[in-house]
């Protein structure tokens, strides 16, 4: 019993060191195609375009939603000892640091990190990634590198509207709910925001692009076992990619607090 056991936890580290070392090797070929002359932009703002535009509608909806969501909650503590004024802290502080990258990540992870590897897997299984190779195309270089900075660079932006629809979710709670002026709404919350809170927020989101596209991109290129194995590799680069964006993000708080905090 314990032998099995012994065995199942080597299987289970060996397969996330292994996981990680061909992951880390995509990244350096991504590195390396990224400044390798020249470079597709034309990719890179279709990517871009469907990384942007193409989930502004969901995660400001959600933002919305979630902004609301907190000014309610807020409302039942904050009313017991007269503090509702620090509501808008509260959401302006709770939304820029996490809730905004978190979420808006986990959104594009399940939109677009799945199509990712639905795409390149299928390619893969049509035999279109080996028909780039023969005609002396780099798979990584044409299919991977616009893919990974579209998503380096518009996850950012998607979450600064996400903070902000978040926000005015809020300020529609407290102002038609709790009867704070719309003055002290947005003057609380601009006094309750620092520069740290911002740069914070969007440094995680820079690393969850990546993580997105690394995921999406790698189980894609590894499908096996034709249509079957493009289901399973999707659903698998969506877990993955979750899983990976609440470690890292518990990771960063730990960095952002003991550096801030120091």
């Amino acid at each position: 019993m314990v032998t099995a056991i012994v065995d199942k936890g080597r299987s289970v580290v060996n397969g996330f060191f292994q996981y990680a070392g061909s992951l880390a090797i995509l990244f350096s070929e991504i590195f390396f195609w990224l400044f390798a002359a020249p470079f597709s932009w034309q990719r890179f703002f279709s990517q871009s375009k469907r990384v942007g535009p193409g989930s502004f509608f969901i995660a400001s909806l959600i933002a919305l939603f979630v902004g609301m969501i907190i000014a309610l909650q807020m409302a039942y503590m904050m009313l017991r000892l007269s503090a509702e004024i620090y509501i808008p802290n509260v959401i302006a502080v709770s939304l820029t640091r996490e809730l905004a990258p978190v979420l808006t990540a986990l959104i594009v992870a399940g939109r677009i990190g799945a199509g990712i590897t639905a795409e390149i897997g299928t390619m893969v299984v049509t035999e279109q990634v080996d028909a780039l190779k023969a005609f002396a195309m780099n798979p990584v270089r044409y299919l991977v590198v616009p893919r990974f900075l579209s998503l380096t660079v518009m996850l950012p932006v998607l979450t600064v509207f996400a903070v902000i629809v978040g926000i005015f979710g809020g300020f529609l709670i407290c102002y038609f709910k709790l009867g704070i002026t719309q003055y002290m709404y947005w003057q609380m919350v601009r006094d309750s925001l620092v520069v740290k809170d911002i740069v914070t927020g969007l440094t995680k989101t820079v690393f969850f692009g990546m993580i997105i596209a690394l995921v999406g991109c790698h189980e894609g290129l590894n499908v096996q076992g034709g249509a079957d194995g493009v289901g399973k590799s999707t659903t698998l680069a969506v877990v993955r990619s979750f899983i990976m964006i609440i470690m890292f993000d518990c990771l960063f708080t730990f960095v952002f607090y003991f550096l801030f905090n120091a």
